[in-house]
């Protein structure tokens, strides 16, 4: 069977290629976050382009211009990404080409921490696994 055309695809591609300024900032710093906070740029959710999402914590970043000031449209797109269950964190373009260490630590306030791993793994039973001692 087919796979069906996504038609927000060419557009998506020609938001990555052209980014503002301050997306383009952004997008750097948010690439050297640890790996468990990977970022997609102009990531399609549903009808709408997150400028940046974080799909396995469920985070959205938007960059906004001055043609955003109260904006309804915005209101309606920041509803609908909530109610798929994702927070959505806005910055002005201003804010992150001057205060970029405060966005980066906003988004990394809002990122969940996670539980340590226990390191050195726990001893094995004698006998267990593949090892020399199996079976004795």
């Amino acid at each position: 069977m087919p796979r069906s055309i996504d038609r927000r695809v060419p557009r998506a591609r020609n938001l990555r290629k052209n980014p503002t300024d301050a997306e383009r900032r952004l997008w750097q710093r948010l690439r050297a976050l640890p790996s468990a906070a990977h970022f997609r740029r102009q990531a399609t959710i549903g009808p709408y382009f997150a400028d940046f999402a974080c799909h396995t914590h469920r985070l959205v970043i938007e960059i906004d211009g001055g043609q955003h000031a109260d904006s309804a449209s915005d209101v309606t797109r920041t509803a609908y990404l909530e109610a798929s269950g994702y927070r959505v964190l806005r910055f002005w373009n201003s804010d992150v080409l001057g205060n970029i260490e405060g966005v980066l630590e906003t988004i990394v306030d809002a990122l969940p921490v996670a539980p340590p791993t226990p390191d050195p793994s726990p001893p094995r039973e004698r006998g267990e696994g593949n090892g020399r001692d199996a079976g004795r």
